[in-house]
């Protein structure tokens, strides 16, 4: 059983939205816009919003700057999870995690097996640790957005969601990178 209300205050999370796709731009952007809202709604900061192309080292390029960045704790992409050529989103991101975070995509299968059924498994939603952030990689569309944010990331960007948050532990996502420095 878990809980969302406890004595512990809430604790904002400065989160940037990337959206990969060749056809999207800011204007029709649903996925981007449900995020961006959801992330607002929830009183974090949506610390940046940018849509790249479909293409490793524009991916890659963008979301490394965004790992060296002091304003920013957790990047969420959403597109480029599916299994087309074009669909490339995991092949940037997974060489940046130091720590991949499995249990996110079971979870956000076992969500939406219950809308979509066994089309789920066409997606490779995926998420990870990189330079003591958090990434999270959905599939592109609205209703996988909502799935992603309603079901798992709304409680465990949450400090006072009980037993545990990622939140919690984000003050201790880079102490191996401390220690290779000492």
């Amino acid at each position: 059983m878990t809980q969302t209300s406890s004595p512990r205050p809430f604790i904002p999370v400065r989160i940037a939205v990337l959206t990969v796709s060749d056809t999207r731009i800011l204007a029709t952007d649903r996925s981007g816009d449900t995020l961006a809202e959801r992330i607002t709604e929830a009183g974090h900061t949506l610390s940046d919003r940018q849509i790249v192309k479909d293409d490793v080292r524009a991916i890659r390029a963008l979301v490394r700057k965004w790992l060296k960045r002091t304003d920013l704790d957790v990047v969420i992409s959403t597109g480029g999870t599916g299994l087309t050529g074009r669909d490339v989103t995991v092949e940037a991101m997974r060489p940046l995690f130091e720590k991949e975070i499995e249990g996110f995509g079971v979870a956000f299968h076992m969500i939406s097996f219950q809308k979509i059924g066994v089309s789920t498994v066409q997606s490779r939603a995926t998420a990870g640790v990189a330079q003591g952030k958090y990434i999270f990689c959905l599939p592109g569309s609205p209703g996988a957005c909502r799935d992603g944010w309603d079901g798992i990331l709304k409680s465990q960007l949450d400090y006072r969601h009980l037993p545990c948050n990622f939140v919690e532990i984000m003050p201790r996502l880079d102490e191996h990178l401390k220690r290779r420095k000492g």
